[in-house]
């Protein structure tokens, strides 16, 4: 358990065929991917990780811990401890994916320039960051609430939405969103670099 030396060993043993995936056979990609997978859980379980696309200078091989601010000491030393690649990046951590998103997750389809954003302050707490999302067609679904977590989570990446989200619902838009104090949730990004400056002032 969190041996990343054992991890790197495997992963340098199977580097050739990882950076070749898409030649592989479905059948034989499924095995090699669910093989590091185990790997990983070897490490640690409750790590996850995503191969990118391949690009004219490799691919990207990007670790997450599921937004478990717990496990993510373990990512940082995973990625910190990643022998030098060719044709691969290391990455902790899922990175922002910009914006103007169109995120599915579960039944719900979330688009980023239809939605808004107000924060939501705490005396209690100044350096947790409290959100409420208008949507289009809010539910009372955990489902949904979760895939709200998940758009806010491509816009400013796993780090920042973990740490710096504290609380999060979501409502109706309503008539007029700008007078009632909302902003366009592709504003997020920006506030969110904003917040964090102002909170460390």
């Amino acid at each position: 358990m969190h041996d990343f030396n054992r991890f790197w060993q495997w992963f340098a043993d199977n580097n050739e065929r990882l950076t070749m995936l898409n030649d592989l056979t479905d059948a034989e990609q499924q095995q090699l991917l669910d093989d590091l997978q185990r790997n990983l859980d070897d490490y640690c379980e409750g790590l996850t990780f995503e191969i990118g696309d391949p690009t004219p200078s490799g691919r990207t091989l990007t670790f997450s811990a599921e937004g478990d601010t717990d496990l993510f000491r373990y990512v940082i030393d995973l990625t910190d401890n990643a022998p030098d690649f060719d044709w691969w990046e290391v990455v902790p951590f899922k990175q922002p994916k910009g914006t103007d998103l169109k995120v599915t997750f579960d039944k719900y389809r979330f688009e980023t320039k239809k939605m808004f954003f107000m924060q939501l302050e705490s005396e209690e707490e100044p350096d947790i960051l409290g959100v409420r999302v208008a949507l289009p067609d809010p539910v009372s679904d955990d489902d949904q609430l979760v895939g709200v977590y998940v758009t806010l989570e491509a816009l400013i990446g796993e780090f920042d939405c973990a740490t710096l989200v504290g609380y999060l619902d979501t409502c109706a838009i309503p008539p007029e969103p700008f007078k009632a104090g909302f902003r366009p949730l592709d504003d997020f990004p920006d506030f969110v670099e904003w917040f964090k400056q102002h909170r460390d002032a």
